[in-house]
């Protein structure tokens, strides 16, 4: 085995700042007991290096700047990913779509068992990770030399974006891959805060009844509180909200100071996503719902009458 506590985390960015995901793997990578490097690998992405430098407990930033990372596609991260790892114990990812996208290519290419989702590290060679849409914890030991692990960042605090001093290592870019190209995209331009760091979540489900309703009751709580808003899955395969704002299993995994469940019934799989929330509260007309087996206030009310009395109270 390369140094038994030699971490590599692989840095998300815009190439101007730090993605704040890649704060909380720094801090997953720190439990490991070793020195933790970064890689930015970007174009023009001197800020990011810059912004990662400052992360306290970064021992050194490595920096691979070239057109071939400009939209950060997974084979070319991979790639560099890749002809660093003999140097490394322990490679780590969020666990987003980005981490998601390149993990695997990594694992596969040193042959090794990817370790998926974990939230927190019981020793370097041993990690839990919630299953059964997190009904239960499984601990997974890995013998592997070189470890592929992916963070739930909803399980690590995150590091301190200033307070380190870590040194900056430009690195001669690998070539092209050629595997890909980036065609385009069409982002979603949203004034709320982002859903998987927002401090406040206002969250419907399917008894909003309409896409009408999701918006004429959620949006002006969401805006007094100055809160993202979420959705359920089936609130989403509705048509009420959506995709990217869908909370759950098959979603996104949530972990706010407080968390507004409104007319969401609370099945496994949108509680797997949310039940780390700080605080959570549940309005919901049906006694018996789920939510409230983890809501730690519970209001048992029709929502279109609860709903419109809350904003007018706040």
């Amino acid at each position: 085995m390369s140094d038994a506590s030699k971490a590599l985390v692989i840095a998300e960015h815009d190439n101007a700042g730090i993605r704040p995901a890649t704060f909380n793997v720094v801090t997953a990578a720190s439990q490991l007991g070793g020195s933790v490097d970064v890689l930015v690998a970007g174009s023009a992405s001197g800020g990011a290096a810059t912004a990662a430098a400052a992360i306290s407990g970064v021992a050194k930033v490595i920096h691979a700047d070239g057109d071939l990372f400009a939209h950060g596609l997974a084979e070319n991260v991979a790639a560099q990913v890749l002809s660093l790892a003999p140097g490394y114990s322990h490679i780590l990812f969020a666990a987003t779509a980005s981490g998601k996208n390149i993990a695997p290519r990594v694992a596969a290419k040193l042959d090794v068992g990817q370790i998926s989702d974990i939230i927190k590290i019981d020793s370097p060679d041993t990690f839990e990770r919630p299953i059964y849409a997190g009904s239960a914890i499984a601990t997974v030991q890995s013998l592997d030399a070189i470890k592929v692990i992916t963070v739930r960042t909803t399980g690590f605090d995150p590091a301190p974006a200033s307070g380190g001093s870590a040194a900056i290592e430009s690195l001669t870019p690998v070539a092209n891959a050629g595997m890909s190209t980036f065609v385009g995209s069409e982002i979603a331009r949203n004034d709320r805060p982002e859903l998987t760091f927002a401090k406040i979540i206002v969250s419907g489900g399917r008894a909003l009844g309409s896409s009408e309703k999701f918006n004429e009751l959620l949006t002006p709580l969401a805006d007094k509180l100055g809160a993202a808003l979420g959705a359920s899955r089936a609130a989403v395969d509705a048509g009420y909200a959506p995709n990217d704002w869908q909370v759950g299993q098959t979603g996104k995994i949530v972990a706010p100071q407080l968390y507004i469940a409104i007319g969401i019934s609370g099945a496994i799989q949108h509680l797997a996503g949310m039940k780390d929330s700080k605080v959570i509260v549940a309005i919901n007309k049906d006694a018996e719902a789920p939510i409230f087996s983890v809501a730690d206030f519970g209001l048992e009310q029709d929502l279109f009458t609860a709903v419109p009395e809350l904003v007018a109270a706040l």
